[in-house]
């Protein structure tokens, strides 16, 4: 699997998480991908999905009331 750049990624966190740097931040701007990492390393790894699977995971969690 090729792993997609992510170098023009804008990741942003929760509003919710306020001055807190234990996060996840998420971007959504690359086409077709969404990009997942830890606040506290944003430099290191990040996870990637398809857009469609990461609106399938928000639909979950949103339908199951997590």
């Amino acid at each position: 699997m090729i792993s997609p750049d992510l170098s023009g990624a804008e990741f942003r966190k929760s509003s919710l998480s306020g001055g807190n740097n234990n996060c996840v931040e998420v971007a959504t701007n690359l086409p077709g991908v969404v990009a997942i990492r830890d606040s506290k390393d944003p430099s290191g790894p990040a996870l990637t999905f398809s857009a469609t699977a990461w609106g399938n995971f928000l639909e979950d969690i949103r339908s199951e009331g997590f």
